[in-house]
């Protein structure tokens, strides 16, 4: 059977929501409980790699740390994202869904539809 892992949130309900999805198809995820663990920018840059979308595309753009330290500029650099990111997990958006075929960002949760395992 394919490896699901979930970076989670436990206080996000998409988060939850996400994880419930994947354990009603009978798939046990490893769960990594990213604000308690931690990021590396390379862990962040091989996921967004993998969903073939910018690192912007994980910032969590609504908390307001994101305001405070200028990340949501159109020109901020990804450096300074990855940066950011590491420093401040709660900047990532969540949940992030990897899979054998694929990563998504689980927003709408559905998306994490698109990568489970038939």
């Amino acid at each position: 059977m394919s490896q699901v892992t979930i970076y989670h949130n436990p206080k996000c309900s998409t988060s939850r929501k996400a994880l419930e999805m994947i354990r009603g198809t009978g798939i046990e995820p490893e769960v990594v409980l990213y604000k308690e663990t931690g990021w590396t920018a390379e862990k962040i840059k091989a996921l967004a790699d993998r969903a073939g979308v910018p690192v912007s595309t994980f910032l969590r753009a609504k908390e307001p740390l994101a305001h405070d330290l200028g990340l949501t500029a159109p020109d901020i650099a990804e450096a300074a994202l990855l940066k950011a990111m590491v420093e401040h997990p709660v900047l990532v958006e969540r949940p992030i869904v990897a899979s054998d075929k694929g990563v998504v960002l689980g927003r709408p949760v559905e998306r994490v539809k698109e990568i489970l395992p038939t």
